[in-house]
């Protein structure tokens, strides 16, 4: 954004919320693309299916609380950047098991 000293302040702040509405709705419309997050669900589905056979209950809970937690954060955070429905749920699975990429 640029920035003129003498443009008025309400000028400027049209113009800086009519780029902050143009960038949202440019991250929204976005395709996501989920090849590396279902990596990333693929080994923690795995994990937490191994400690369960190894009957490590305590280890299980903690585990699947983290990525509880942090999946409830990135769903909360994607609804309060006005996403709705499938693609805020897309966005909070690819933010929580995104890591998979570096596989």
């Amino acid at each position: 954004m640029r920035f003129d000293e003498n443009e008025p302040q309400s000028v400027r702040e049209e113009r800086f919320a009519a780029e902050r509405a143009r960038r949202g709705e440019s991250r929204r419309t976005a395709r996501l693309d989920s090849g590396g997050a279902h990596i990333g669900a693929a080994v923690v589905a795995a994990l937490l299916a191994l400690l369960g056979w190894n009957h490590q209950t305590v280890a299980l809970c903690v585990l699947g609380g983290i990525f509880l937690l942090w999946f409830s954060a990135a769903l909360a955070w994607a609804y309060a950047d006005k996403d709705r429905g499938r693609h805020a749920l897309q966005r909070a699975y690819n933010l929580t098991f995104g890591w998979g990429n570096g596989f």
